[in-house]
């Protein structure tokens, strides 16, 4: 059985437990795997009980305990994040057991293990149950990478941002453009159009919010990383 830390804080790390976080309507639970620190997010409605898997990134089998342990029937879908083979090392193993279809960018679909069976694209809705997560197209890190935006029964925001947004910065690029690319991306589609209090989990290490990161954009900009 695994032990699920209730006290939310966002820090999690290889082998600690995972934590759950209560928000009105839906259930967050954070686990990191591998030994790139990846997270892992079960996302579930909590009024149906429904689920969506966010990045079978390694551990398969921890992953599978989890899902096995928290949820009823197992996930409707697994979402891979961008295409970076960090965040995907369980992704067939964990598809096969539960059955789940798969999901991705279009231009980050080639070098997944699992093709995915639904093409994920800018704007498109991914429903849990009662509840709609906004997929948000972000370039720069990869072509195709995704962040899921759900809004919670309060109005609070929550983006799952894989490696395109960290506490203190973007995610990792490689040539000036795709930089530019990606700060102008994230800062339009995320800063300027969520509130401060919008969550933000990343593909890897501690939550963060858009209200603490906000004034690090000029900084960010300056710095061209």
């Amino acid at each position: 059985m695994i032990t699920i830390d209730t006290s939310y804080t966002g820090h999690v790390t290889a082998g600690s437990a995972p934590q759950r976080r209560e928000v009105p309507g839906a259930r967050v639970t954070k686990m990191s795997v591998g030994p790139m620190d990846n997270n892992t997010y079960l996302v579930q409605c909590s009024a149906t009980g429904a689920a969506l898997l966010v990045d079978a990134a390694n551990e398969a089998d921890r992953i599978l305990e989890l899902i096995e342990q928290e949820t009823t029937d197992g996930v409707g879908l697994i979402v891979t994040t961008h295409q970076h083979g960090d965040h995907w090392q369980a992704l067939e193993s964990v598809a096969a057991a539960t059955g789940a279809p798969t999901a991705a960018h279009s231009l980050d679909a080639d070098p997944l293990p699992v093709p995915p069976q639904r093409i994920l694209a800018e704007g498109d809705t991914v429903t849990v149950g009662d509840l709609s997560l906004e997929v948000i197209h972000l370039v720069g890190h990869t072509p195709g990478s995704v962040t899921l935006a759900l809004t919670d029964g309060s109005g609070r925001t929550h983006l799952f941002t894989g490696d395109c947004l960290f506490p203190g910065g973007v995610g990792k690029t490689w040539r000036p453009e795709d930089f530019a690319t990606l700060l102008d991306g994230v800062t339009t589609k995320l800063f300027d159009r969520y509130g401060d209090d919008t969550v933000v989990y990343p593909g890897h290490g501690d939550d963060t919010t858009l209200g603490a990161e906000r004034p690090q954009l000029a900084e960010w900009k300056s710095r061209g990383w």
